[in-house]
């Protein structure tokens, strides 16, 4: 493809949805109101979210595969000259999946919001929110210049925080506002940091510094930061993107967010926001403060399988009888575990586990995405996500009541515990690999522990996800047929046309990632083995 023609199809990723979020606050043509203000502007968002995601596509078709590692489609203009920021945008295989994925995410939400419209306040809102919450996503992935991702970074915090608090559930105002306090007070620290390697490498450009790292690391001139200013910037990086990824400690925002949000906001900050956090530590700790990313990786993979196990046993308890478990709430925490994955891939600093965490945080945001449209599904028919009351005797019952949702909840049910040929299976596989055999200088005893912990969490994983199959898809109290108790379960309608068109694009990419692995590994293998090697040429 022409190079300008990618240029041109990268920039309309990211300006695309900032012009619709502003012409979405503006009265509809009259040819385009339909039956009503309200439907013209829903209709607008996903109008809007399938030209991006077109555009998305066809920058993905045109992408050269031959040459993943290099960074391809960029736009390289002044902004702020006296502090030599800069608009720099480009595309590689390690940022390509993630743009794709969030396109994909963002209509299949417009799409699902259609025909089901949250509620709460004016819709136009809602639309333009969604759009500008895209557009901030997609610019993360996007941009080169340290400044400019932090401020993308920064871009996708109030449309979620106003999408949890005016379209949320039951104590949405709280989960809203522990969501903003944590995520703002990591992205002061992430910006202290940020600063510091900008302006002690001499320049806020992504790649000069990746590639000046590398110079510096091997001895070959360049202005690299030193090893204190790489450990204090380092530190400072990742507590920020820590916050958002979500690392344990720093992951007690997420159950309340998730529960609270509505069912598209569930979906996005699964699916596309935890994956800057850990994007993030890929695209700038890796390759820009390499001696500081091997002293502080021991560290992270302890935190990383804290988290697995962590959130395992807290998926087992809420998923206990009796427990009143909401399972909202259940698949938050199943997030955090699995992000564990994610970040103990990184923490091995070798190809194969930088590789595995990228293909996981793929894989989750299918999975998870689709777990969580599920759950709002589920929601919609039933009026709660309360565990204990939808396995009981008047409960969901989904196998005998609405067997293509019960089949489709199992589905991704078994696919988010790992199971070999669906999409969750390798990136998990390849992060304990990496774990098997550290980078030189790691202390693979130690590593070989955390290994055998996260396999201890996949087993834990297995157990939670079929304990909620089999209460939600079958109940505690099985009815008998002929015992006149059949009245007491209420109809419930199983799936409709439009949900199976915004589900089954996230079931035939799971398969398809889980079948053929080499798809997303072909364009991530390179990207990472020349960031690791130091940065992006």
């Amino acid at each position: 493809m022409n190079h300008t023609v990618q240029q041109l199809l990268l920039a309309a990723l990211v300006v695309l949805p900032l012009l619709g979020s502003v012409a979405a606050l503006l009265p509809a043509p009259p040819g385009l109101r339909g039956r009503g203000p309200d439907q013209a502007v829903m209709r607008h968002g996903v109008t809007v979210t399938g030209v991006v995601l077109a555009a998305a596509i066809a920058l993905a078709a045109g992408f050269d595969h031959d040459h993943p590692a290099r960074m391809q489609a960029q736009t390289d203009i002044g902004w702020i000259p006296a502090l030599d920021i800069r608009i720099h945008l480009g595309v590689d295989g390690v940022s390509l999946p993630l743009l794709v994925l969030t396109a994909l995410l963002t209509f299949l939400s417009a799409l699902y919001a259609y025909f089901n419209r949250p509620s709460g306040p004016s819709p136009k809102a809602f639309v333009a929110l969604l759009l500008l919450l895209e557009s901030g996503t997609l610019a993360s992935f996007a941009v080169l210049d340290l400044m400019l991702f932090f401020l993308a970074f920064e871009m996708v915090l109030i449309p979620m925080y106003f999408l949890i608090n005016r379209w949320g559930g039951a104590e949405r105002e709280r989960a809203a506002w522990r969501f903003i306090l944590y995520t703002l007070l990591g992205s002061v620290v992430m910006l202290l940091g940020l600063l510091l390697v900008g302006l002690k490498g001499g320049t806020f450009d992504m790649v000069a510094l990746a590639t000046t790292a590398s110079d510096s690391a091997s001895g070959a001139g360049g202005s690299g930061l030193s090893h204190t200013t790489q450990l204090i910037a380092a530190l400072a990086i990742i507590v920020g993107l820590a916050v958002k990824a979500p690392m344990w400690p720093l992951h007690s925002w997420l159950p309340d967010a998730h529960t609270a949000a509505p069912t598209v906001g569930s979906v996005l900050l699964a699916g596309v926001l935890l994956k800057m956090g850990t994007y993030g530590l890929v695209r700038i700790v890796l390759p820009m403060t390499p001696d500081a990313a091997h002293t502080y990786a021991p560290y992270l993979a302890a935190f990383a399988v804290v988290g697995i196990i962590y959130g395992s046993l807290a998926c087992l308890a809420l998923a206990r009888t009796g427990a009143k478990g909401d399972l909202k709430r259940l698949i938050a925490y199943s997030s955090v575990g699995h992000m564990g994955f994610v970040l103990l891939g990184i923490a091995t600093l070798t190809p194969t586990g930088v590789n595995g965490a990228l293909f996981a945080n793929i894989a989750h945001g299918l999975i998870t995405g689709l777990l969580f449209f599920l759950v709002g599904a589920l929601k919609d028919r039933s009026g709660t996500t309360d565990l204990d009351q939808l396995s009981g005797t008047s409960g969901a019952a989904l196998y005998g009541r609405a067997p293509r949702l019960g089949g489709l909840l199992a589905f991704g049910a078994v696919a988010s515990l790992g199971l070999p040929g669906l999409a969750g299976f390798w990136g998990e596989m390849l992060a304990m690999f990496g774990a098997f055999d550290p980078a030189d200088g790691l202390s693979r005893p130690a590593y070989l522990t955390y290994m055998a912990l996260a396999a201890f969490g996949t087993l834990l994983t297995a157990a939670y996800m079929l304990i909620v199959v089999r209460r939600v898809c079958m109940g505690d109290h099985p009815i008998e047929p002929g015992t006149g108790t059949e009245a007491e379960r209420p109809a419930l309608a199983d799936v409709h046309g439009h949900e199976f068109a915004a589900w089954s694009p996230l079931v035939a990419l799971t398969v398809l990632a889980g079948l053929w692995p080499a798809a997303l590994l072909g364009l991530t293998d390179p990207a990472v083995q020349q960031l690791l090697a130091g940065g992006t040429r």
